[in-house]
């Protein structure tokens, strides 16, 4: 009975998650996708003109470090169209599908390539900005949002209402900006970035084909040809090799990346709990890696501390599991010292920028807040010259006018709120209907139903 009870809620279970995670509910018509998708792949005439402008959009972006921009020329970029068809071709077993589509990518990555390096080429602005930089490095988190964002955008191209996916899909896989960076890198000779940038849009590329492939044998597409089991694993074969070839070099990266942010994080607590003293002070640190040896460079700067406490500081290196790390102390300026005057220039003048942008981001934020509290300021007084005017016109007996908002408080609610203010003096005593009719037209004016009429 105990197992009876335990297997119908398996069962219910399972029919719970069939149904929550079923993908053939809302699947549109298999031809229908098909179709859409190979619509997507044929570079000519608009899609050609439209990947232009498109490059030329990005690349400014990246030129001016602009995410706005950048994320713009990725919705518009028609790039995903042949990489879901490469995908939909192995998934169906289309060859003369892949051919088609692979041709198509060839040349839209040529004329991006080409694009952007002519657009550099020509920019008077030729630093690498941190938009352009982070498109150099790609990593193995690059290849999961290659992948997940593929699986995404291949689930939304099968549904038969499409939705926002694909745009989303664009942005977070990020196809065009790798491809403005090799052609940056192509343009200024620096085949780092070229070759860096062109592995990401590779990694891009596999993993939505991959993910492409995958939604497709998993939905049952109807395939074209039908192969026997050698050529089907032979094909399998091949998919897993560019699939690992592709990956390994990221992880790699990603590995270094990694090893180098905790080694950095061990030496600033090293730094920041064993370089503590009265007259000395820690310029700088920079971390060289050279070849299998990795070198600490501090500068300090004022009294110079004893070989012993250097010493004493180089052992210490082994409580922060930083014992293959070589220490480099230079010191400026104090008795006995030999001075480094370059470094102790350079440290200065990094420690002075650094402490000057700390200076100016806080004045500019002191500065917005001024702004901020300005333009509420403006726009909580009223234009009484206009207004004075205005009413005077209105009542020949007015002699004196003045309107204001004011702060007061409420005893009795204990609340705090603002209240419009106007005084006014007459000639001769108005009558009520005469006031009444002035504060309307007041209330009015000001578009506010609060306010207070004081008249002598």
């Amino acid at each position: 009975m105990n197992i009876d009870k335990k297997l119908r809620l398996f069962v219910a279970l399972r029919d719970f998650l069939l149904d929550r995670f079923n993908l053939e509910e809302d699947k549109a018509n298999e031809n229908e996708i098909v179709d859409a998708i190979k619509k997507g792949i044929e570079f000519r005439g608009t899609n050609v003109w439209v990947l232009i402008f498109a490059i030329f959009i990005a690349s400014i972006g990246l030129n001016v470090n602009s995410t706005a921009v950048i994320i713009g020329a990725m919705l518009i970029s028609p790039l995903m169209g042949p990489i879901m068809g490469i995908g939909l071709g192995i998934g169906i077993n289309d060859f003369e599908l892949i051919k088609k589509a692979f041709k198509n990518l060839a040349i839209a990555t040529a004329i991006s390539v080409l694009t952007s390096s002519l657009y550099f080429f020509i920019s008077p602005l030729s630093d690498a900005q941190s938009e352009l930089l982070a498109r150099t490095t790609p990593t193995i988190w690059d290849v999961m949002i290659a992948l997940f964002g593929g699986l995404a955008g291949i689930v939304a191209a099968t549904r038969k209402n499409i939705s926002n996916v694909i745009p989303g899909v664009a942005i977070a896989t990020a196809l065009m900006p790798p491809l403005c960076t090799a052609g940056f890198g192509l343009a200024t000779g620096n085949f780092s970035f070229f070759f860096g940038a062109f592995y990401l849009f590779f990694i891009n590329s596999v993993f939505i084909s991959l993910s492409s492939f995958i939604i497709v044998r998993f939905l049952k597409f109807n395939k074209t040809t039908l192969l026997d089991r050698a050529k089907e694993t032979k094909v399998r074969r091949y998919i897993l090799a560019v699939v690992i070839i592709t990956v390994i070099p990221s992880i790699i990266l990603a590995y270094n990346i990694v090893t180098r942010s905790i080694i950095e994080k061990k030496v600033q607590e090293f730094i920041n709990n064993e370089f503590d003293f009265n007259n000395t002070q820690v310029i700088s640190k920079k971390l060289i890696s050279d070849n299998d040896k990795t070198k600490l460079e501090v500068f300090l700067l004022g009294e110079v501390i004893s070989s012993d406490v250097v010493n004493i500081l180089k052992k210490k290196l082994h409580n922060y599991n930083l014992e293959n790390i070589e220490l480099n102390i230079k010191q400026g300026v104090g008795e006995n010292a030999i001075p480094d005057l370059a470094t102790l220039r350079s440290s200065v003048i990094e420690d002075l920028y650094r402490k000057n942008e700390d200076i100016i981001k806080n004045k500019d934020k002191k500065i917005s807040l001024l702004e901020s509290e300005l333009s509420l300021l403006k726009a909580e007084t009223f234009p009484v010259e206009d207004i004075s005017n205005e009413i005077k016109a209105l009542n020949k007996n007015l002699a004196e006018f003045t309107i204001s908002k004011n702060i007061y408080k409420n005893f009795k609610s204990e609340k705090t709120d603002t209240i419009a203010f106007a005084y006014a003096k007459f000639l001769r005593r108005p009558s009520s209907s005469e006031l009444k009719s002035l504060q309307d037209w007041l209330s009015e004016r000001i578009k506010n139903s609060k306010v207070k009429l004081v008249v002598q």
